[in-house]
């Protein structure tokens, strides 16, 4: 039988045979638990600056005088992972995605050793360069090793748990932001103890295997069939050996090595780059680092004074995060990637409109009694509550497959690299444009940016819920070339 002649939208929807659910293979939710600890410390490192910088302003008069040394401290991890991101596809696709994640943990590691040991702001600065680079490798790496590893029923909700470990992350690190408010060092704690999962990831890492869709297609076969029989009972073993003999076969009549031109040059993988990028840039764009880096500085700002009520307040923020994201690993694969993201972004327009309506009352009504304080953080969480479990996990699964095997890594490393740019670009001018155009006006923007993305999404994303990888590479044929097209081989050099 073959995959067409099945009904549904996928190949594998049989329903005697796939009896498939989340915690059905207890392997499966291992590897990914272990390649999520990158999701970890993602989320870890953007979390904990928050609450650090509060503290780090007080040691360092420098900083405290200057919101670009503030912004710089917040953003020189970002600027990391741009370059940790774009290297990182290289590494992934060269290496493996085991290796890269080791190197990622490694370089963590170090950098939060130095961060923890910072005798100045510029030590400091340096310490999350290194962070950021690790970051920029693992925010690459763990989307498409669990990807890889999952079955095409349950692939979002498995890549979504790196998600809801990047926002568990952010709800740990203002728990260990409260933890040493009153212990000396307060921020060298809270930034050295980041080093503690990368290690924890790097030993367990040294006994799992290699995404078995790389091994195969680095012709490491026999190795890839052990790792595949783990994954998927002897039918469906049988299936997936047969579709990774015929992408490899496809590899071996191209002429010519994937480069990033190619991304480019092919109208199918520019069309599926688009999709993909475009759904990152707008996550950082709609202002969702904005508020996990800058939400005790927003809390403060809203009128609430004390260093540690804003951290309290920042924690009920961050558990709200982690857990929209459980409920958006529940939806992707039942209410599918594109209705749950248009759900999610007109959400998000209603509450930064709240926030923008909350921040301009506040500061044209002298004796407000606190009120719009208050609503401005009601605004923060319902923002949290819409945007948590539709554009928080959307953009990283809909990258972990939509490319073809051969680009998975190049384009999933560029993509990511759109992420870092544009949360760069919030971090760095976020505050400057606040204390220029007022933080009303500054939502007031995030919210026209997230009315766009709503229409990007509608025009450029389609939906992949349940669909093998094969499958989503037919539908970006389609696209770019039309039915006629949809049973030829997806990269048979055709250029536009």
């Amino acid at each position: 039988m073959t995959i067409e002649s099945l009904p549904g939208s996928s190949g594998y929807l049989d329903a005697e045979r796939r009896k498939i659910t989340y915690f059905s293979n207890g392997y499966v939710l291992g590897l990914t638990a272990v390649a999520g600890i990158g999701g970890l410390l993602f989320g870890y490192d953007t979390g904990v600056i928050s609450g650090a910088l509060l503290y780090i302003r007080d040691d360092f008069e420098a900083v405290n005088e200057s919101s670009f040394l503030q912004e710089t401290i917040v953003s020189m991890a970002l600027v990391g992972a741009i370059f940790g991101a774009a290297a990182g596809g290289w590494i992934n696709d060269a290496y493996g995605r085991k290796k890269a994640t080791l190197l990622a943990d490694v370089v963590f590691a170090i950098g939060s050793v130095v961060m923890a040991a910072a005798p100045d702001p510029y030590v400091l600065i340096f310490g999350r360069l290194l962070v950021g680079l690790g970051v920029g490798v693992a925010s690459v790496t763990a989307p498409v090793y669990i990807a890889e590893a999952s079955p095409s029923e349950i692939r979002g909700g498995l890549v979504s748990t790196n998600v809801l470990m990047i926002t568990g992350g952010q709800f740990l690190s203002y728990l260990i932001n409260l933890a040493f408010t009153e212990v000396p060092g307060t921020w060298r704690w809270m930034l050295g103890v980041s080093a503690v999962p990368a290690v924890v990831q790097f030993s367990l890492m040294l006994f799992l295997p290699e995404s078995p869709r790389w091994l195969y297609m680095k012709k490491h076969k026999s190795e890839a069939i052990v790792v595949l029989s783990k994954i998927y009972d002897p039918y469906r073993l049988v299936e997936e050996i047969d579709q990774l003999s015929a992408a490899l076969e496809e590899e071996h009549q191209r002429k010519t090595s994937v480069s990033y031109w190619d991304v480019f040059k092919k109208k199918e993988i520019r069309l599926a780059f688009l999709a993909g990028a475009g759904l990152q840039a707008f996550q950082q764009f709609t202002g969702i680092n904005t508020v996990m880096y800058y939400s005790p500085t927003i809390v403060q700002m809203a009128g609430f004074s004390s260093n540690q009520l804003a951290l309290l307040l920042s924690l009920i923020i961050a558990a709200m995060n982690a857990a929209g994201t459980i409920v958006g690993i529940y939806l992707i694969d039942h209410f599918g990637r594109r209705k749950l993201a248009l759900s999610s972004l007109f959400g998000v327009i209603i509450s930064l409109i709240l926030l923008s309506v909350a921040f301009f009352l506040e500061s044209s009504i002298t004796s407000s009694n606190g009120l719009y304080g208050w609503l401005a953080v009601l605004g923060l969480a319902l923002y949290i509550a819409f945007f948590s479990p539709g554009m928080g996990p959307v953009p990283w699964t809909v990258n972990s497959e939509i490319y073809p095997e051969s680009y998975r890594g190049i384009c999933g490393g560029m993509s990511a690299t759109v992420n870092w740019v544009s949360n760069l670009i919030v971090a760095q001018s976020f505050l400057s444009i606040a204390e220029a155009a007022g933080t009303g006006a500054t939502f007031l923007i995030l919210a026209c940016v997230a009315v766009l993305a709503f229409v990007f999404v509608a025009v450029y994303v389609p939906e992949t819920k349940g669909l093998t990888f094969e499958e989503v590479e037919r539908l970006w044929k389609v696209r770019a070339w039309g039915i006629g097209y949809a049973s030829e081989g997806l990269l048979d050099g055709r250029e536009s």
